[in-house]
């Protein structure tokens, strides 16, 4: 079975910081990883998502994550972070077709 897990809780990280978020993934076959972001009030909107090729991913609004299958971890990063990226963010895990990511875990995630 696959899962995905965020093992920190509340992240507090000070503006012009570097933040990142860990996501541990369990699957033994081929997949892809995503990670969201959900802002108060709106849904949830597409930050980067690794497919295949190269580990180190580069999203949107200065985010990446690196995923490193030794350590099985798709860990989300931001050099500095404002005060704009407070939100919850998801890491999500898909077996199947790209864009129909399973196994999120909701947790709160805030900077």
């Amino acid at each position: 079975a696959q899962s995905v897990t965020q093992p920190d809780g509340h992240v507090t990280v000070s503006e012009g910081y570097s933040l990142e978020l860990r996501c541990n993934y369990s699957y033994g076959g081929a997949f892809y990883l995503f990670w969201y972001v959900q802002f108060p009030g709106q849904g949830l909107q597409l930050l980067l998502r690794y497919l295949s090729g190269d580990t180190l991913v580069k999203g949107i609004k200065g985010f990446e994550a690196e995923l490193r299958k030794s350590e099985s971890s798709f860990n989300l990063r931001k050099p500095f972070v404002h005060w704009s990226d407070a939100a919850e963010y998801f890491c999500a895990l898909s077996a199947t077709v790209p864009g129909t990511a399973g196994g999120a875990e909701h947790k709160l995630r805030e900077v």
